[in-house]
């Protein structure tokens, strides 16, 4: 049955108005994914949408009545609200709302979600890979990281403590990476991220939801190459997975 919904953020960063809005509109392969926005009200927006609010540095709203390649949702809309805040940094409000058409409960738990594991990528780009250019990649993990404790699987094949908590340095193994040094940046039931001098790694827990396990990086170093990044990922998850 068709529904509405709302997920609405608030939080301040220290980057300036324009340092966001910039990661919002041509930074997004830094801590979301790639996408395209036409700088105009009326514009065209990601997935089919349309540029309904554009006062750079302060507001962005794009909307979209039927979102391009996303399953069970009708309506889409994406607004940010941003204030410089005394003393330097940023208030920003997001809110994102539309209408999904099947399995709300499930559909609304994920996207309630994974909006606080990608503002929390925001905060971390800005702070630490802010204008910096990133190549960005994302691969799903085959049937059997669908599995309740896939997850799990993923942080133990990386060969990550298993009492590391948010904020603990470690050293792990990435593929096509090889050994470095990281930054456990995030850590829940449901996802966790890692993140290096030159890199984000986002382990998405979608087995959760009824998915799979995923992972997008955020590869800042020069010459990246996102197919080569894909292939190496998509190793790992086989043999893991296996």
């Amino acid at each position: 049955m068709s529904k509405p919904f709302e997920i609405a953020r608030e939080f301040e960063v220290k980057a300036s108005p324009g340092e966001v809005f910039a990661a919002l509109t041509t930074g997004a392969a830094g801590w979301l994914w790639p996408s395209e926005y036409e700088p105009r009200a009326g514009g065209a927006a990601p997935f089919g949408g349309t540029i309904t609010a554009w006062d750079p540095p302060h507001r962005l709203t794009a909307r979209t009545e039927a979102p391009e390649g996303v399953h069970g949702q009708t309506l889409n809309q994406l607004d940010h609200l941003i204030e410089p805040r005394e003393g330097g940094g940023s208030w920003v409000r997001y809110v994102h709302s539309g209408i999904f058409v099947d399995d709300w409960d499930n559909q609304y738990d994920g996207a309630n979600r994974h909006t606080d594991f990608y503002l929390h990528t925001l905060g971390q780009y800005l702070a630490y890979f802010n204008g910096r250019a990133a190549v960005w990649s994302a691969v799903d993990g085959p049937a059997a990281a669908g599995a309740p404790d896939a997850l799990e699987r993923a942080w133990r094949a990386l060969g990550l403590p298993a009492d590391a908590a948010q904020g603990a340095a470690v050293g792990v193994d990435l593929p096509g990476a090889g050994p470095v040094s990281a930054v456990v940046d995030h850590r829940d039931p449901y996802f966790f991220g890692l993140r290096t001098g030159d890199a984000m790694y986002r382990f998405f827990g979608r087995n959760h939801w009824g998915a799979t396990v995923g992972v997008a990086v955020h590869d800042f170093t020069p010459g990246a190459d996102a197919d080569r990044v894909g292939a190496d990922w998509t190793g790992w998850f086989g043999r893991v997975y296996a």
